[in-house]
Parts: C-alpha cells; structure tokens; sequence
C-alpha cells in the first residue's frame, strides 16, 4: 500500500464531495464510500509501518 493511493482517494473525495455540496444525493453515497476507502488504507499503511518498526527492534 502506497501513501499515493491514499492522495489519490482523497483527491477523488474532493470531487465527489464537492459535486454532493451542489445538491448532487448520488456523490454523497459515492464520498461515504472514499471514506470507507481512505479509512482501509490508512489502516493498512499503519499496519506496515508497525511491521517495520517491529522488525528494526
């Protein structure tokens, strides 16, 4: 898991976000799912920083 993904899905966010502030209901549904996204990766990039440092120690 790469921190690019991570700024790709939250510049997608942005998009879909702003689209739901113009009245738009389908892009709020689309920028819960960023969010369940960014949420994944976040967890799993967490997870191979502790391995790392688990592995330094």
């Amino acid at each position: 898991m790469s921190i690019q993904k991570l700024i790709d899905e939250v510049e997608l966010l942005k998009a879909e976000y702003e689209k739901f502030e113009r009245g738009n209901k389908s892009a709020g549904t689309r920028s819960r799912k960023c969010l369940q996204n960014i949420k994944k990766i976040a967890q799993e990039i967490r997870i191979q920083i502790q391995d790392t440092k688990t592995k330094e120690a």
